[in-house]
């Protein structure tokens, strides 16, 4: 039986900004576990990227793809697709404003073509560009998050497909986009009902827009001292930087180490 349940978003948070996890992080995983507490993976990232991560941390319970897919205990226990009618409308309109999408699941991505934004893109966020083939793509596999490789304005997309999808921005590159109504809110929800964790009390660190959500559910938010001046009012506390030990004393504030 878990005492406390820890949500942690990886992007300048859980992560280093080399989009690594340092050992005392690693260490500081392993020993919530030791102390009845379950960790948890919670970002916009998907399962595909992160194998390292878990590998590491020892975390096998995760809400991906902002809250799109969530796995407990290494078991797919949710997940919210997008409609292949409207993943192929929003590439056909992003494509007519020659900007790239690329469509993701929990195995793989695939994007429709490259240029200087998605080059500036993947370079920001520390990853290999996805191979083309994004129709095949749309075809053979379920897609449960894209993401437009955009400078803005962003109103030109979420005007648009309202009724359809929900977007996050996250970099000055792209916005994430998934199932409407879809976040790590939603996903955190569904991980807690489909694997009868009710009752317990939860943590939650992050540092982004696509944190809010999260943070405003969760009993006890915390933000980095990095995180984005908005996504700090939602914070019951504030603690030191990703970088300078930032995971470790949020955990000790709150007497979880």
């Amino acid at each position: 039986m878990y005492k406390g349940i820890a949500f942690f978003d990886l992007d300048h948070t859980l992560y280093n900004e080399q989009t690594r996890v340092d050992q005392d992080v690693a260490d500081a995983m392993h020993q919530l576990k030791e102390n009845s507490v379950l960790p948890v993976i919670s970002t916009g990232r998907n399962l595909f990227e992160i194998p390292n991560t878990m590998r590491k941390t020892g975390i096998d319970t995760v809400v991906s793809a902002n809250g799109s897919y969530v796995i407990f205990e290494g078991k797919p226990v949710y997940k919210a697709l997008i409609d292949k009618k409207v993943v192929k409308d929003f590439v056909a309109f992003a494509k007519s404003n020659n900007e790239a999408t690329t469509v993701m699941n929990s195995t793989g991505a695939r994007i429709n073509f490259i240029n200087d934004i998605v080059r500036g893109n993947y370079n920001f966020i520390n990853s290999r560009m996805p191979n083309l083939g994004v129709d095949d793509f749309i075809e053979k596999q379920e897609v449960v998050m894209m993401l437009i490789n955009t400078k803005g304005p962003d109103d030109r997309y979420i005007d648009r497909f309202a009724d359809t999808l929900t977007f996050f921005r996250n970099t000055p590159f792209s916005m994430d986009v998934v199932h409407k109504g879809s976040s790590k809110k939603t996903g955190i929800q569904q991980l807690i009902a489909n694997a009868k964790l009710q009752g317990i009390p939860t943590y939650a660190f992050g540092d982004g827009n696509n944190d809010i959500p999260m943070l405003d559910f969760v009993d006890h938010p915390v933000v980095m001292e990095n995180g984005l001046p908005n996504v700090k009012k939602y914070a019951e506390y504030i603690t030191t930087k990703n970088t300078e030990h930032g995971i470790v004393n949020g955990l000790k504030h709150f007497g979880l180490l």
